[in-house]
């Protein structure tokens, strides 16, 4: 059963130009609980590597984070599937800390949690930080175009990076799931 590392805000839910900030705002992109459900009920593992740094800067607390991973849950557990493991960086910017995208810390916890390298792991993002969290532990990176994915992609067409030259390129969940599921 292999583990699936995903990004939060822009790849499973939409990610607004400000702090998604409660429940009632985060609002799933199309098709993306469908997609995780469907890689769920295949039975991989799926994990949420997200930075929060609207927590350190006082835009929500600790309970409307919960409340949005609890809805987010709940969405894809009616869908069928389940998430194994939410994994978040609480700080901001400036806080130097380990957890903090691109620095492995998140990835550090997921593979202490389950007692796994997740070396050769699909790691998916559609931030620059999260191909580069990908590279760092040896995950496939995998872009998807929504959320902040177009800026993204083209930000390495005009700054080709080699290390990145493997990632992957997907519209968006559904068109991962759908290429992961029939390989």
């Amino acid at each position: 059963m292999a583990i699936i590392i995903f990004g939060r805000d822009g790849v499973i839910n939409q990610n607004p130009n400000y702090f998604v900030k409660s429940a009632d705002e985060w609002q799933p992109l199309p098709g993306s609980i469908e997609a995780l459900a469907a890689l769920s009920q295949a039975g991989h593992q799926l994990v949420i590597a997200t930075s929060q740094s609207g927590l350190a800067l006082g835009q929500f607390d600790l309970d409307d984070l919960e409340a949005m991973h609890a809805k987010m849950r709940n969405l894809v557990e009616d869908a069928g599937g389940e998430i194994a493991a939410i994994f978040y960086c609480p700080h901001g910017p400036e806080d130097n800390c380990r957890c903090r995208k691109p620095l492995a810390g998140l990835l550090d916890a997921i593979e202490a949690e389950f007692d796994t390298s997740l070396h050769g792991c699909y790691l998916i993002g559609d931030k620059l930080t999260d191909l580069q969290l990908a590279l760092e532990k040896g995950c496939k990176p995998v872009l998807v175009q929504t959320g902040k994915g177009k800026e993204t992609l083209q930000a390495l067409i005009q700054n080709p990076d080699r290390r990145l030259s493997d990632t992957a390129v997907f519209g968006d969940l559904t068109q991962f799931s759908e290429f992961f599921l029939n390989k």
